[in-house]
């Protein structure tokens, strides 16, 4: 990669990262569940006006969507509400890579060779130091609802592989089309007509500000600037080469929120986090020596988001953020 490159790799992990502080401002004046079906409106309408549809089949654009678009965000933004650290967020996302490595060899019978399931080992024990460092002095469960966004954005790098889109960051567009309706639903049964009205009524003061502008950044730099920087970049560099630089998002992630909001992240979920970190690169170097075998429907086909479907831990290790939380 030329150093040109390079800094358009490093300023999209960086444009990630500081997507997670942006959520968090979000969520501030927003429910989270409404908060996911604004954020995907506010795509979705000018692309349908704009865009055109990918040529893919309707079952992966609708899995994908669901997967990565509606169901990982739930889960996050639902974490993230609960009082999960925004920085140890951009970290826990990165279990989407082991995910997906698994799930592709459960479903798609990809091969996992012994370099990759032993980084998928690597990640999968920072993930549980992760855990029972930050459950020592908190309820578990938001950790978990952030664990359970992983495992959606990896079945969205599944479908999104099947959907093997001509046009990856089109196949990103058209994916926001999918969240709002049904996140707006059960936004109404859950969280109520009467929480939506309120956030909304009162979202047009100067209080609210920092909530609007993380809404815009997340939108704007966040999923567009970022996703297609990184989809740019894909198109003219080997998955393995681009991938790795997706490992500063939860480096940015973790600074950021420290300096912005004074997360300290314990001893221990740093230790985790370096051997989640460690995990997914050896994952990924191992995809890109023995890279899984191909069956017919499996072709791989670039994640928009996480931008590397091209194997399933690069998929997954470059995103979100997003991310793509990316979309990240």
């Amino acid at each position: 990669m030329s150093t040109r490159h390079i800094a358009l790799a490093i300023l999209t992990a960086v444009l990630w990262g500081v997507n997670f502080l942006a959520i968090h401002a979000s969520l501030e004046q927003f429910p989270p569940l409404f908060l996911v079906a604004l954020r995907f409106a506010i795509i979705a309408i000018p692309t349908m006006l704009l865009v055109p549809r990918p040529r893919v089949r309707l079952r992966w654009l609708i899995g994908y969507g669901l997967g990565f678009g509606t169901f990982q965000f739930l889960f996050l933004y639902l974490g993230m509400a609960a009082g999960f650290p925004t920085g140890l967020s951009s970290l826990v996302l990165q279990a989407s890579a082991p995910f997906t490595v698994v799930l592709g060899a459960a479903l798609l019978r990809e091969r996992i060779g012994a370099r990759a399931g032993f980084g998928v080992a690597v990640a999968a024990l920072g993930l549980v130091v992760v855990g029972l460092s930050y459950g020592a002095d908190a309820p578990l469960w938001p950790f978990l609802l952030v664990l359970l966004g992983a495992l959606a954005w990896a079945f969205g790098n599944l479908a999104s592989r099947q959907a093997r889109a001509e046009k990856p960051l089109h196949l990103v567009l058209w994916m926001s089309v999918v969240p709002p309706l049904p996140m707006l639903a059960i936004s109404l049964i859950v969280e109520g007509p009467g929480a939506i009205t309120t956030s909304l009524s009162t979202s047009f003061t100067a209080a609210a500000a920092p909530a609007w502008i993380g809404l815009a950044y997340t939108v704007l730099l966040g999923t567009l600037a970022g996703s297609g920087i990184w989809v740019w970049l894909m198109s003219r560099h080997p998955a393995g080469v681009v991938a790795p630089f997706s490992m500063l998002v939860p480096v940015v992630g973790i600074v950021t929120a420290w300096l912005a909001l004074g997360e300290r992240p314990g001893l221990g979920e740093l230790a985790g986090g370096v051997l989640v970190i460690g995990g997914v690169l050896w994952a990924s170097r191992a995809s890109r020596i023995a890279p899984p075998t191909p069956t017919p429907a499996s072709s791989p086909a670039p994640d928009p988001l996480s931008a590397t479907a091209s194997s399933a831990t690069a998929s997954s290790a470059a995103l979100t953020p997003a991310a793509r939380a990316a979309h990240r």
